[in-house]
């Protein structure tokens, strides 16, 4: 008996009635200040998602045993950044309100801020985790509030003070840097911090975001800024695990641009990175 062919990420074929985590493709990068093209990440990465096994060694645990629906790419209005946040923001308040966890892949950057405007209605006493190359404090960018550069600016403005976690931060400019010592908590370069950070957040709503350009560019060249000294996957992937039996309430990862990496090895780094994100989620 033939039946519909549909594209789903691995193992990611449940039901959305039982399915606990839902993951879904923001494909937006219209404030892309450098390099676009992450608008194409979720679509790659579907396509891609077969060269990996289901199964993580490194969790012992297989990816077709969690409750993962697909619910494939939303259609973002491109022409006004404001409409596609609110697209965003629905799609988001749906899946809470099903009591499921929204998991997004972007797309850039600012897409996350969509998902948050749901997420802290839902939980006001929502915390903020984040892995990046960049700070995002910006106030504006070329004049613009409302860029991947001042996500975590417009994040702050719906949490507040000593909300916010930031791990990796490699580059900013100096008001960025100086704003953010009175507001948010910044570790630059890696991880260090985050496992006490873990434990301070114990029984919080945790949001997690993930800019995969905190991987160095030697692994993840794929991206629409590219910035030298980054972590690991082995890095990544530890620190993400030191984040499982947190309340994570939603998350995201963001800004692979798979053009410009065209042996296809950053859409790969990007897959396996999901896999085990939603394995640790399940």
């Amino acid at each position: 008996m033939l039946n519909k062919h549909v594209y789903t990420f691995l193992g990611c074929d449940k039901d959305y009635s039982e399915a606990k985590t839902v993951i879904f493709g923001a494909p937006f990068d219209s404030t892309t200040s450098n390099r676009p093209g992450a608008r194409f990440a979720s679509s790659a990465m579907r396509a891609e998602s077969g060269g990996l096994e289901t199964y993580s060694p490194y969790q012992d645990a297989d990816l077709c045993d969690a409750a993962v629906f697909d619910g494939g790419d939303l259609e973002l209005c491109f022409g006004d950044t404001t409409a596609a946040l609110g697209q965003i923001e629905q799609f988001c308040t749906l899946i809470l309100t099903d009591g499921k966890l929204p998991v997004m892949i972007g797309g850039e950057h600012l897409v996350t801020l969509g998902a948050l405007r749901a997420a802290v209605r839902k939980y006001p006493d929502l915390h903020i985790v984040h892995f990046d190359a960049h700070a995002d404090l910006r106030d504006d960018y070329l004049g613009a509030s409302l860029s991947h550069a001042t996500v975590l600016r417009r994040a702050w403005e719906l949490v507040g003070d000593g909300r916010i976690w930031q791990f990796g931060i490699r580059s900013g400019d100096r008001p960025e840097f100086d704003w953010g010592a009175g507001h948010v908590s910044t570790q630059k370069f890696d991880f260090t911090g985050l496992e006490k950070t873990a434990a301070a957040l114990t029984g919080k709503p945790v949001y997690f975001t993930l800019d995969l350009d905190v991987l160095d560019p030697s692994i993840f060249p794929g991206t629409g800024t590219p910035e030298a000294g980054g972590v690991s996957f082995l890095q990544l992937l530890s620190a993400m695990l030191s984040l499982k039996g947190l309340n994570i309430v939603g998350c995201d990862m963001s800004e692979l641009s798979p053009a410009y990496d065209h042996s296809g090895v950053s859409t790969a780094v990007a897959c396996k990175v999901l896999r085990e994100l939603l394995i640790m989620l399940s």
